[in-house]
């Protein structure tokens, strides 16, 4: 497709263009908070993390690796490495002894924390960069491109935001 031609909806392709750029300016703040992160957990373990904090509460094993698309066996495996490092702790259900939960620790907690701080600290320092009405631009523009993309409100996450 050429530059500025209209895509398959009508939008000029420059705006896609425009998405990715941004998309990859953000995918290096992900990875600059990630990254002290990454040398203590992998990114399939931050993301159970992530998980956990998002929801709030001890979550089932079995729904933990259904909310993370994976099987309960490897989610187990990743489980293990989790507890072993002092991450999240399993707790027996008292109703069902098949059932198990997965809680975040506070050490878990804290470093899902460090993470966001880091990220949201960076995006404010560049959001400082902007006039207020390009703010209000972005804000507006990010709202919509997340409600197209389907994403869901924070207190509903259930995935990894990077």
């Amino acid at each position: 497709m050429e530059a500025g031609r209209p895509g398959e909806h009508g939008e000029p392709d420059s705006t896609a263009a425009a998405v990715l750029t941004a998309s990859r300016a953000l995918l290096a703040v992900v990875a600059r908070s990630l990254g002290p992160a990454m040398e203590q957990v992998t990114l399939p373990q931050f993301r159970v993390l992530v998980v956990l904090s998002s929801a709030g509460r001890p979550v089932r094993s079995g729904e933990l690796a259904a909310a993370l698309g994976v099987h309960p066996s490897t989610f187990s495996r990743t489980a293990d490495r989790l507890v072993a490092g002092g991450w999240v702790r399993r707790a027996a259900n008292p109703g069902s002894r098949r059932e198990t939960f997965i809680e975040l620790t506070s050490q878990g907690s804290a470093l899902v924390d460090r993470v966001t701080r880091r990220r949201h600290a960076e995006i404010s320092d560049i959001m400082s960069r902007l006039s207020s009405q390009e703010r209000a631009e972005v804000r507006a523009g990010m709202q919509a491109f997340a409600r197209a993309a389907g994403e869901p409100p924070v207190g509903d996450l259930r995935t990894l935001g990077l």
